[in-house]
């Protein structure tokens, strides 16, 4: 009977609507059985490090010594000793008629010091140094309370300290040398100084078993606790020094010191629990070892059940290893939330209460879910079986009666955690807490396990099917499924008489549940009356033994001391000491062999997983992973061999012409005939044919609906489009083109919908054109065939309709700072290329080009606002003095790579203009330096709460515009180039005179760009080779405008015999990584010139190597086309070589291309 079906009475009632949301997220569960997965996966990581967290500030991580809690000490007038005081004393002292102070004592021990009978100890001028600059920081450096740099903090020596006689109370061994390191380093016989003045400080000192070495020293430290803040402000002192990072001392509570050492740090948590439980043994009465050692024996027989009654029902391994993973997410999310309700569960009683919580909660429940899951999928094939619908209706059989088992259990519990019994009510409310979220997880986890491995079974079934159906056939003429044969005889009913024979049991008897309720119960009642006391934990409070020798000299003294200045009585509060040792290279758990390359692994993963971007990176990762495995799953659930399709309504069909073959595979074709171009009766067969002639990625995923021509119904598509067993592979490009227009399908999203790029490309290429006035563009020659959209999508287009090739040409090869290069030149305009190949050869003959890189820096100038031009200013004086440190700290905080170099500063009225200028690495950089802005501005907003931030960018910077500050202080990169060709060579290849060329270039480059009022223009056509390199190699073309500013000098040496040429250019804007480089067809470019991707040693090599090249072929460009205007060359080249006959028009006009070509040359 299923769950949902209505019944009367209020528990009914209840238990209906219960049904009706175990049904609801079993059936959420079963369809997304990865997401699931994934969802639970996350929540029981963050459940995990919680615990670790809370479990690293319990006693079992911190050594093995019992975490001590604080003694209060009194003596007052002419008492002997100091009196230990409860809390009930304590309470009665009036607050003003005590000095109180507190003590703390930090212990500075020498692990060699037992282990090693060659080690020293302690006593050496290393270890003296260490703790020389120990006590400088603890008593000046360490600062408290921690908060903004307006906030006054406090020290031990200036503030935090007891001052009797004013002078601060502390004690250390390097008392004996006055705390001065220059006298430890005179001291010849260090060993012989402490022993002579072992016997009067004594207190400060540890010494091993046999009196021959110290193995410990002990700094002790008083401050004054007359005041509440003065105590808090003690205590965060205390911590601070605890959680120092590790040096030459290593604090045992430093988490610092578990990441460094993993494995010791793991080695003595299990050895506290060994002590622990040795302890507790030895105090425990043998009736509760008894109980205990049965509890763990059934537990252990439990886990062993789990797996054995899983085997017999088919899973090896994995379902029973799913239901242990749902126990134990259970019990950290159980945990979890008793922390957070304010109930403290003891270490050792969490020991004692994990082989009884195995016990209580057992394995029945999902074990009866999966039976009676295995059971309904092997009724039929599971191949012509809804895995979702097996599972759900397995979920509504067995919801009720496992709900009512847990809510009897969780009841009994309930009375266990009211009964006021120490242990037993944390045990009680932690068992009913971890059944409750046990009975989640099975319809949740459990159930996406249960499906997922249905679907693999169902998948392997299908392949088996496919390849034995036509060889294998049984008497009745039905195919059997090989995965049938291996029905386990466990998952069918058993007699009475067969239990008895096989031992076994059917779960579904409720006499198991009636069994576990009364363990439950008589476990309670065992508890109640005291019959044993396993779980109740020791109400024995251990403080700090104020007549230990190292704490009852130190009190001493300070009554000494506090009696010269106050006739009060003395309140100590002793704390617990704060354990550090020094550094032991010789310890170790494992051999250095292994243990060196694992915590190098180790630590490198923890560095990874803190660093701001990369962990951003392996999130994404994990997220595309997951989305990755579902889409291969659904795949996979994909049947081989295509479903006909059979239409349940008329269809038209599109075209007359429809293809008489339909292209099931590469390799098969099916007739098809008899096809009349009318209105189809309901129930007969459709025509398919390829609709727009796709070659797909996804085209093995596509039934042969999708090739048809045939136009289903708009709301038929919408359905089909939705459905997660069709989807967008089951409808043809026709119909999803009807989908678009209708408005079911946003154009820019054809992508994500169809999950093929290509396809997505030309189904929107159809929309575009059919919506065009001309519409030409579905038929045009502009290419969409075999090109990676995977590349561009995101990253460098939207909306794309295609690719637009342009010719590459190579000019070269030059030698370039003594090395051959080859530079490729992306350009439609003819002789370019040609050209720019014979100033390389001109520039080779001299020996090649010299390039000199003078500044890197991308620059961004945001713009901001504050009321009035006096605050304007201020802000301006503080960025360029002091507050330069603040603001460079915050902007390199935001990357690895960016690093900010210069700040220029300036003011228009009460606005003003910051220019960044910053390295990038081998990124052109601007996504990465206005990050670096935007973290900066919070910086300085910090400073000036009133500025206003008016724009990141405020043409201060500037990008893709002319600008003199680009000309002047320069953007990107900035190179300068020189080559010397020899006088023969400029008249016998370039066919001109070196004094010809010099003229040309002072009147044209120099006097006639200065006539013009250029700006940075001082050249031939240096944009035109930068922008062909620009196309070629994925740099931003529209940042020529910038880049392409350069001036071109000449001149005549060696006695005016050779030309000396030479090219400046302050703003080429470049990089290796990112944008446009992404694209294979670009890195194959920077593969060629040796500059892709980031420079493996030297970030931003690559991108400067690349302006080198682009200013070196600039200027072999340059030479070649002054060369040619000197000697009256240019239009004949042009017309010779760049002449292409026009398309014959209707009318008489000009070739478009000469005119083309006059244009340019009269602009040159």
């Amino acid at each position: 009977m299923s769950i949902l079906s209505p019944s009367g009475g209020a528990f009914k009632s209840i238990s209906t609507l219960l049904g009706k949301g175990i049904h609801r997220a079993a059936r959420i569960s079963a369809r997304n059985p990865i997401e699931m997965m994934v969802a639970m996966l996350i929540l029981a990581s963050f459940s995990y490090f919680a615990l670790l967290n809370l479990a690293k500030t319990s006693d079992i991580f911190t050594g093995t010594s019992t975490r001590l809690h604080p003694t209060f000490a009194y003596r007052a007038g002419d008492a002997v000793t100091f009196t230990h005081l409860t809390d009930k004393e304590l309470k009665a002292i009036p607050s003003d008629a005590v000095v109180k102070v507190q003590l703390n004592q930090i212990v500075i021990e020498d692990p060699s010091a037992t282990r090693s009978k060659r080690s020293e100890g302690l006593v050496k001028p290393d270890v003296l140094e260490a703790v020389y600059q120990f006590q400088d920081v603890v008593e000046h450096q360490v600062l408290v309370p921690d908060g903004p740099k307006t906030t006054k903090q406090y020290s031990f020596d200036s503030d935090l300290c007891y001052k009797p006689n004013n002078q601060c109370f502390r004690q250390t061994p390097l008392d004996l040398w006055n705390n001065d390191l220059a006298a430890i380093h005179a001291d010849q016989d260090i060993a012989a100084t402490v022993a002579a003045h072992l016997n009067t400080a004594a207190h400060q000192f540890q010494m091993t078993d046999d009196q021959t070495k110290i193995q410990a020293f002990i700094l002790s430290y008083a401050f004054n606790a007359s005041t509440t803040i003065r105590q808090e402000l003690a205590k965060q002192w205390a911590f601070k020094v605890a959680t120092l990072p590790p040096g030459a001392l290593i604090s045992h509570t430093s988490m610092d010191d578990q990441q460094q050492n993993t494995f010791v740090w793991l080695f003595i948590v299990a050895r506290n629990v060994v002590y622990r439980i040795s302890d507790l043994i030895s105090e425990a009465e043998k009736i509760d070892i008894v109980v205990i050692l049965l509890g763990y024996l059934m537990m252990i027989a439990t886990f062993v059940s789990l797996y054995v009654n899983m085997r017999a029902m088919g899973s090896k391994y994995t379902l029973a290893t799913a239901v242990i993973a749902s126990g134990f997410f259970s019990f950290m999310l159980a945990l979890l939330t008793v922390h957070y309700l304010g109930v403290d569960v003891y270490p050792v009683v969490l020991a004692e209460a994990i082989p009884f919580l195995v016990v209580t909660i057992g394995f029945e429940r999902p074990f009866k879910l999966t039976k009676r899951v295995l059971q309904s999928s092997e009724q039929t094939s599971i191949s012509k079986q809804n895995v979702h619908e097996i599972v759900i209706r397995a979920v509504d059989e067995v919801a009720i009666p496992v709900a009512r088992e847990c809510s009897m259990e969780i009841f009994v519990l309930a009375l266990g955690a009211k009964s006021g019994i120490d242990g037993l009510r944390e045990f009680c409310l932690l068992s009913a807490i971890l059944l409750a979220y046990d009975y989640l997880i099975m319809f949740t986890w459990y159930t996406a396990v249960l499906a997922l491995k249905l679907e693999l079974r169902r998948i392997k079934e299908m392949n088996s099917t496919t390849d034995t159906s036509k060889t294998v056939t049984t008497q009745s003429g039905e195919n059997p499924v090989q995965i049938r044969r291996s029905v386990l005889k466990a998952l069918k009913p058993e007699s009475k008489s067969a239990r008895g024979k096989k031992g076994g049991e059917n779960v579904d008897d409720p006499i198991m549940g009636r069994v576990k309720l009364l363990v439950i119960v008589g476990f309670l009642v065992m508890h109640f009356f005291e019959l044993c006391t396993t779980l109740t934990p020791s109400t024995t409070t251990v403080g700090v033994n104020i007549t230990d020798p190292s704490v009852a000299k130190v009190l001493s003294t300070l009554y000494e001391r506090h009696q010269q200045s106050s006739s009060l009585p003395l309140l100590v509060e002793v704390f617990s000491p704060l354990q550090f040792h020094v550094v032991d290279q010789g310890y170790s758990v494992l051999p250095a062999i292994l243990e060196k390359p694992l915590n190098y692994m180790f630590n490198s993963y923890a560095d990874y997983i803190q660093d701001p971007v990369i962990s951003k990176w392996l999130t994404s990762a994990l997220v595309f992973s997951l989305f990755l495995n579902t889409y291969l799953f659904n795949v996979a659930k994909q049947p081989k061999q295509l479903v006909e399709h059979q239409s349940k309504e008329k269809r038209t069909l599109v075209s007359e012409n429809v293809s008489p073959f339909v292209e099931l595979s590469d390799k098969q074709k099916i007739s098809v005939t008899n096809v009349v171009p009318t209105t189809k009766p309901e129930g007969s067969p459709v025509p398919a044919s390829p609709a727009l002639h796709l070659e797909s990625h996804h085209r093995h995923r596509r039934s042969s609906v999708a090739h048809s021509k045939v136009i289903r119904p708009l709301e038929e598509c919408a359905v089909i489009l939705k459905s997660p067993e069709q989807g967008p592979d089951a409808l043809n490009d026709e119909e999803i083109l009807q989908l678009c227009q209708a408005g079911k399908i946003a154009p820019y999203a054809l992508e994500k919908v169809l999950q093929d790029f290509e396809r997505a490309v030309k189904v929107r290429r159809s929309l575009i054109s059919r919506a065009s006035m001309t519409k030409t563009l579905e038929t045009s020659a502009l290419p969409v065939q075999h090109y990676d959209y995977s590349k561009v999508m995101g990253a460098c287009c939207e909306n794309v309709i295609g690719y637009m090739p342009i010719p590459v040409g190579v000019a070269g090869p030059m030698i370039i700072d003594g090395e051959s290069i080859h530079i490729p030149m992306a350009t439609t305009e003819g002789c370019l290329v040609a050209s720019a190949a014979r100033g390389c050869k001109a520039i080779n003959a001299g020996g090649g080009a010299i390039t000199v890189l003078t500044a890197d820096g991308m620059t961004r100038g945001p713009c901001v606002e504050f009321p009035n031009i006096t605050s304007a200013a201020a802000c301006k004086r503080w960025i360029e003095e002091s507050g330069a440190e603040t603001v460079m700290a915050a902007f390199n905080s935001t990357s690895r790579f960016a690093r900010l170099r210069k700040l220029k500063v300036t003011l228009a009225g009460k606005l003003v203009f910051i220019r960044f200028s910053t390295t990038t690495g081998d990124a052109m950089g601007m996504n990465m330096i206005s990050k670096g802005c935007e973290k900066a501005l919070a910086a300085i907003s910090e400073k000036f709460p009133e500025m206003q931030i008016i724009s990141l960018s405020g043409n201060y910077c500037t990008d893709k515009k002319a600008a003199a500050i680009n000309w002047i202080e320069g953007r990107g990169k900035s190179v300068v180039a020189e080559a010397v060709i020899p006088g023969d060579i400029v008249e016998k290849t370039l066919k001109t005179t070196v004094a010809a060329l010099v003229e040309l270039n002072i009147s044209k480059n120099l006097i006639g760009s200065a006539m013009a009022g250029s700006m940075g223009g001082f050249n031939a056509h240096a944009a035109n080779i930068l922008t062909a390199i620009y196309i070629a190699t994925g740099q931003d073309p529209a940042q020529n405008v910038e880049s392409s500013n350069c001036i071109t000098l000449m001149k005549a040496v060696n006695q005016g015999r050779d030309l000396h040429i030479s090219c400046t250019m302050p703003s080429i804007e470049v990089g290796t990584i990112g944008g446009g480089t992404i694209l294979p067809p670009q890195q194959s470019m920077l593969d060629m010139l040796g500059v892709r991707g980031p420079h493996p040693t030297e970030p931003g090599k690559n991108a400067q190597r690349l302006a080198r090249v682009i200013v070196a072929a600039v200027m072999a460009g340059e030479l070649s086309l002054c060369a040619a205007l000197a000697a009256g060359h240019l239009v004949q080249a042009h017309m010779a070589h760049n002449r292409v006959a026009a398309t014959p028009a209707p009318t008489p006009a000009v070739t478009p291309s000469t005119q083309n070509n006059f244009e340019c040359l009269l602009k040159k």
